[in-house]
């Protein structure tokens, strides 16, 4: 074995073992404590306090304290529920009535906005500004309903504020039956000189619970688009930079989180000066996401100017997103989905496991498991003829196996000759072993990219499929500790010991499926080319992977699965095709109780 194989084995070694001793260490327990602090909040949430053990302070109010600062508007639709603040005319109490914070039957709908005064509280706020005009509306201000009582698709609600000499600010808000709102500010002169003013937007956020911001593949943080550029900013940059201004432009501006969001539409083509924000007030981190027009609105005497503006408060769902980007005009609003750098790989592949999920059904009702499985034949079916010459150039390889041994035996104390009879073997028999390593490259574009897909996008989360799996977002929640819950024990709760039990240690049905297929795999291509250290390497790979990739969403280990079962018939069918023996007719045959096939 020459120094270059040598160096390489000891690499692909240190990195398996760097990566499984900082996934069991450093990973594994902060995905326990992610899972604990999220259990607090749901359970916090349902209780109407404070959101996170022991972060209640005697100047944070209980949810219900705080919804009780303001007289309010009742939002009623068929996916939110919550209410709107006179004081401010602020949209800070809101739930998505059709998303659970977990998948049990006892799950209470998910939190999108606060109310201020509550620890984390988070708000969307619009208005005018005005410097030099005194009584213009502020967060502080009371508006008063002139019309309609309770905020639902069909009857929008008027609120009213008369605080300026000569000016009436009139606001009607109305709402769709999903997640967006329509604001048609007007402000009226009836003053003798003309007044300037300028609109702004801004969504707030008085510091963040602790499970935002620790998912370092998906974005969550500011966000928008300006001009065509998009802008984001995560929670830990944002904080970090204080303040930032962006360049002035058309388009969205808001607070993102991993599957929610709420984002200040301007007017179509209108430009905005957008920036970030974070000061600190009592020990709280106040981020804010803002923006103010570009240019100024001036109402002469006797005249009045109008500004509709949209909020976005509610699931990030892609055809929903699309059809507003369609029908409102709202540039690049899919991209609020944060596909990654490989995006012109993960959007088709979205769309087209959404297509099958709408479209192929059970009983008429839509499956994401099935259409992952659909998703993952439609992959190998593209793939394959990519991939064909290296699976053939790998069965090939393989049947040379034993050609091989007598060469590594007979020359085993002449590398150079070796190496010179082996170049001279490939040339007779046709084999390139470049070509031999496509199939191993060619996964690795589709595994960021299925990997990204099955974190960001909202249509897999809480979703079921088959048997125990009930949310396809989660990693598999059986664990061969307790032999897949036929013994009456949660390794998560021994104590000292249980956050390592449920970290790394936890291997559930799925990802030993996965392994058994992925060693099958393995033990069907070639390694006539390695040196034994490689072939021990080789043979542990499988293992590495299963506890690697157990903490992973169950979702992306039932797309590898199936893949590693396609993969083992592409490779039957070649190896009979070429007459190479493998190990599945040697197992038929050994069953039948024959020899197997030499080689």
């Amino acid at each position: 074995m020459n120094q270059d194989t040598r160096n390489l084995i000891s690499f692909i070694a240190v990195a398996v073992i760097l990566f499984t001793a900082y996934n069991f260490f450093v990973l594994a327990p902060k995905q326990k404590q992610l899972e604990a602090q999220q259990r607090a909040t749901a359970a916090a949430q349902q209780a109407g306090g404070p959101q996170a053990p022991g972060a209640a302070a005697p100047d944070f109010k209980t949810r219900a304290q705080g919804l009780a600062q303001s007289r309010r508007v009742i939002i009623d639709t068929p996916s939110l529920e919550g209410s709107i603040a006179l004081t401010g005319a602020q949209f800070d109490d809101l739930f998505l009535k059709q998303y659970k914070t977990d998948v049990t039957k006892d799950a209470v709908p998910v939190e999108v906005l606060r109310p201020r005064g509550t620890r984390y509280a988070y708000f969307a706020s619009l208005g005018w500004v005005a410097p030099n005009l005194p009584g213009v509306p502020t967060d502080d201000s009371l508006w008063t309903v002139t019309s309609g009582n309770v905020l639902t698709p069909t009857t929008p609600v008027t609120l009213t504020y008369a605080g300026a000499p000569g000016l009436t600010f009139t606001r009607t808000i109305a709402v769709d039956d999903k997640f967006m709102f329509t604001v048609t500010d007007q402000v009226a002169n009836a003053g003798a000189a003309p007044v300037t003013l300028t609109p702004y937007g801004s969504v707030q956020r008085q510091d963040i619970p602790p499970t935002l911001g620790k998912n370092n593949i998906v974005h969550e943080g500011a966000i928008g688009i300006l001009g065509k550029e998009l802008k984001e900013e995560k929670y830990g940059k944002w904080k970090k930079d204080g303040s930032k201004d962006f360049d002035p432009g058309p388009g969205w501006f808001g607070v993102t989180d991993k599957y929610w969001m709420t984002v200040l539409i301007p007017p179509t083509g209108e430009s905005v000066k957008a920036n970030t924000r974070v000061t600190t007030l009592s020990n709280v981190d106040v981020y804010s996401a803002s923006y103010t027009a570009a240019q100024a609105v001036t109402v002469a005497p006797g005249k009045a100017v109008t500004q509709v503006t949209h909020i976005f408060a509610g699931a990030k769902t892609v055809p929903m997103l699309n059809a507003y980007k369609k029908s409102l005009g709202v540039t690049r609003f899919d991209d609020a989905v944060d596909w990654g750098f490989m995006m012109p790989v993960t959007k088709p592949m979205f769309f087209l496991m959404d297509w099958f999920y709408h479209h192929i059904t059970l009983g008429g009702v839509g499956n994401v498991g099935i259409a992952i499985l659909l998703l993952t034949l439609t992959i190998r079916i593209v793939t394959f003829p990519l991939a064909l010459p290296g699976y053939e150039m790998g069965v090939k390889m393989r049947k040379v196996q034993p050609l091989m041994k007598e060469l590594q035996e007979k020359y085993k104390s002449d590398p150079q000759t070796l190496q010179k009879e082996t170049m001279a073997l490939y040339g007779r028999e046709k084999i390139n072993p470049i070509t031999g390593c496509l199939p191993s490259l060619l996964p690795i574009p589709i595994f960021y990219s299925l990997t990204k897909l099955f974190t960001v996008t909202i249509l897999i989360w809480h979703a079921p499929f088959f048997g125990w799996i009930h949310d396809l977002s989660a990693r598999d929640p059986t664990t061969v500790l307790n032999l897949f819950g036929l013994i009456p024990w949660d390794p998560a709760k021994t104590p000292v010991i249980g956050p390592f039990l449920d970290g790394s240690l936890h291997i559930g049905a799925w990802p030993l499926a996965y392994g058994l297929v992925t060693w099958m795999s393995m033990s069907m291509t070639p390694t006539g080319g390695m040196d034994p250290t490689q072939q021990q390497v080789m043979k542990l790979m499988p293992v590495f992977f299963t506890f690697i990739l157990a903490q992973y969403t169950v979702g992306l280990l039932i797309y590898w699965t199936f893949s590693g079962i396609f993969t083992i018939v592409q490779q039957y069918v070649l190896m009979r095709r070429y007459k190479s023996p493998n190990p599945i007719d040697d197992f038929i045959a050994r069953l039948q109780g024959k020899a197997p096939a030499a080689g």
